[in-house]
């Protein structure tokens, strides 16, 4: 059976939800956006299935042209991995958003609804497409249409100072963009092609081509926000609601990462670049540690779970010198190649888990201080111990997803001879521990709040964000060979 259209299908279903969503008003987007989010999800798995099952990638060449000449969809282990991410977590936030952005029968439409419901559904178009596009003008078109899908999330209350976030949110991811077209117009002018297949086997080290992935890697890192291109981030998301938040730090910025591996491994493999990829990790590794001490240092809780999100990106770009310095199918690149997939995928769930449940915090206490949210632990037990799975996870604490990804990765930097980034790792882990410790000890610290009855459990938000936290720690229960599925595509490009 021909399985090729599940890509296209994926990319369509939200793109065509989102376009018939805007003539109906807010009630009539968020009943539409609700009822394609199975749908979306089971073509996810299905993907998933069958790249699992075939051992190979899916292909679909649009309008049966093959590049150069035409297009082509590829959906690898890598990418039906984080569709299935993607789908779970923009369920998720969509369910709990119901409470902040939905419309009940009889009440007066919002714009903030109205513009909530198509915007989500754009972003989950816009990731599903850097998923599956094999071709870097593609690629470009999901970019934007994930940051311009993104960027009004943050300020959909229309304040002065979500505005200004906003803004410098877009002046970087302008930035981003316009650095990667400049690669893309280098790339296209050096081969003739733009297809990551073809030009995995005609790039041969030339000039023009390492110019332009090394100014293509620049704009990514501005919107993924890696140190010190990660100005944007905190601010965007204390501003943002919490479910924008949520979508922001668990799915927006992966886009932009997916994008760095596929130009790396996809566009450039073969080609060593070890030098380069020791300044990606080194610029990984301050963004742990200098993002952990800023979490430390943030009296708003928000803020505290941005500058989390800073430094556990760092973790992603540890792979890049592991994957360069040993052979392509040895075990070590297997191992840090896993591990820093399992890290993007715990890493959405967990801190998709921690920004609802500051959201919650938020809205019960009227405000997000850290040093005033005494008696949460009494008033609110579901939310602070959704906010501690979430912080065992991104402290890697076992038996976590996050403990199996830096575990992961920790054994590859030994195995490749790179003890000191093994060090990072367990400083990070140790810093991370400190700023949710501090959390879950003024949550639980009894206060003038204390006195507060404790709030009815609502599933619509509670657990929403306490499903999202499980799911971060039971990845840590699955086997290794669970995560076979990982592999699936990683070495051999060809159709």
């Amino acid at each position: 059976m021909d399985w090729g259209l599940l890509p296209v299908l994926a990319v369509m279903l939200p793109v065509l939800a989102m376009v018939l969503a805007l003539p109906l008003g807010a009630r009539g987007a968020e009943r539409m956006t609700l009822a394609v989010l199975p749908i979306g999800l089971a073509l996810a798995v299905g993907i998933a299935v069958v790249v699992q099952r075939t051992g190979a990638p899916i292909w679909h060449q649009l309008g049966h042209w093959a590049p150069p000449l035409g297009i082509a969809f590829r959906a690898d282990g890598l990418s039906a991995a984080m569709l299935v991410t993607t789908a779970m977590v923009v369920a998720a936030t969509a369910i709990f958003a119901r409470a902040e952005f939905g419309t009940p029968p009889g009440a007066a439409e919002r714009r903030q609804a109205f513009a909530f419901w198509p915007l989500l559904l754009a972003i989950w178009a816009g990731i599903n497409l850097l998923l599956v596009a094999n071709d870097l003008f593609t690629l470009y078109v999901g970019l934007e249409l994930l940051t311009f899908a993104a960027m009004p999330l943050v300020c959909l209350d229309g304040s002065r100072a979500t505005l200004e976030a906003a803004l410098r949110y877009l002046m970087f991811a302008l930035l981003g963009s316009v650095l990667y077209l400049l690669g893309v117009a280098l790339i296209y002018g050096a081969t003739g092609t733009l297809d990551i297949v073809l030009l995995s086997q005609r790039v041969t080290g030339q000039p023009a081509v390492v110019l332009a992935i090394a100014v293509m890697t620049a704009g990514l890192l501005a919107k993924t926000a890696l140190l010190p291109l990660h100005l944007w981030l905190p601010p965007a998301h204390a501003g943002a609601p919490a479910a924008g938040s949520a979508i922001l730090s668990a799915l927006v910025i992966k886009g932009s990462f997916i994008l760095v591996l596929r130009l790396w491994f996809g566009v450039m493999a073969g080609q060593p670049m070890p030098g380069a990829a020791q300044i990606l990790a080194g610029l990984g590794a301050a963004a742990i540690l200098l993002g952990s001490v800023a979490a430390l240092g943030q009296a708003r809780l928000k803020l505290l779970v941005a500058y989390s999100t800073v430094a556990q990106i760092g973790y992603l770009f540890l792979m890049f010198p592991l994957l360069a310095a040993v052979p392509e199918a040895s075990e070590v690149a297997a191992r840090a190649w896993t591990g820093g997939v399992v890290q993007a995928v715990s890493h959405a769930f967990a801190k998709a888990a921690m920004f609802l449940a500051a959201g919650i915090m938020a809205a019960r206490f009227g405000h997000d201080r850290i040093a005033d949210i005494g008696g949460a632990g009494r008033a609110m037990p579901v939310t602070l111990l959704t906010f501690g799975l979430a912080g065992l996870s991104l402290m890697g604490v076992p038996p976590s997803g996050g403990f199996a990804a830096k575990w992961l990765l920790l054994s590859a930097a030994i195995g490749a001879g790179q003890w000191w980034w093994a060090l990072v790792i367990l400083g990070g882990g140790l810093l991370t521990g400190g700023y949710v410790y501090r959390v879950l000890a003024a949550g639980l610290r009894a206060g003038e709040k204390s006195t507060m009855a404790p709030a009815p459990l609502a599933w619509s938000r509670d657990g929403v964000a306490l499903g999202l936290a499980l799911i971060s720690v039971v990845l840590g229960f699955l086997p290794l060979a669970a995560f076979g599925l990982l592999q699936v595509g990683r070495l051999d490009l060809a159709p």
